[in-house]
C-alpha cells in the first residue's frame, strides 16, 4: 500500500480539506509519523503537521506562530520534493499555497483556508468518502479546540 493511502493520511486530508479541523490534522498525522518515522524531524509528515499547525495559529490570529510553522513546513516540503509522501499531491500548488499564505500572514491579512490538491483519483475518492462522514463542528470549537477538547485520557 502506498503510504498516502494509509487511513491516517486520508483522515488528515479529510480534516484539512473538509471541515478545516487543523488541530485534528495534527493529532492524526503525529500518530502516523511516530509509527513510521519516529524522531525523523525532517520527514515530510512533520511538514504536513507544521502546515496544519500554522493554519490553526493563523485562524487564531497568532501571526508569529503561523509564520514560523508555515515557513518550516515549506522548507521541509522543498527539501523532500521527491519523497513518496508527495506522489499523489500537487506538489507545486502545495508549495505555492504555502508561500501565498506566508505572504498574507506577513501582511496581517485575515485567515484564508486552502485545500491540499490531490492528484490521484483513488486517494481523492477515499478522502471525499471520509469527508462525508465527518461530524459538523462549530467555527468557535475549531478556533479554540486546544482549550475545549476532552483531556480525560491525558489526565489519567
Amino acid at each position: 500500500m502506498h503510504p498516502l493511502l494509509h487511513p491516517s493520511f486520508i483522515d488528515f486530508c479529510a480534516y484539512f480539506n473538509g471541515n478545516q479541523d487543523y488541530f485534528e490534522c495534527h493529532e492524526v498525522l503525529e500518530d502516523y509519523w511516530k509509527t513510521i518515522a519516529p524522531k525523523e524531524k525532517e520527514h515530510p509528515l512533520t511538514g504536513y503537521i507544521q502546515l496544519a499547525t500554522g493554519l490553526y495559529h493563523w485562524r487564531r490570529n497568532n501571526f508569529r506562530g503561523a509564520s514560523k510553522m508555515l515557513r518550516r513546513a515549506y522548507e521541509k516540503f522543498i527539501a523532500n520534493r521527491n519523497h513518496p509522501f508527495f506522489d499523489y499531491i500537487d506538489f507545486q500548488r502545495l508549495c505555492n499555497d504555502c508561500l501565498k499564505a506566508l505572504d498574507a500572514i506577513e501582511k496581517n491579512k485575515p485567515f484564508k483556508a486552502f485545500p491540499i490538491q490531490v492528484a490521484n483519483p483513488v486517494l481523492e475518492e477515499k478522502i471525499n468518502e471520509k469527508i462525508k462522514s465527518l461530524p459538523p463542528v462549530s467555527p468557535q470549537f475549531l478556533l479554540h479546540k486546544h482549550m475545549l477538547r476532552n483531556r480525560i485520557d491525558i489526565q489519567k
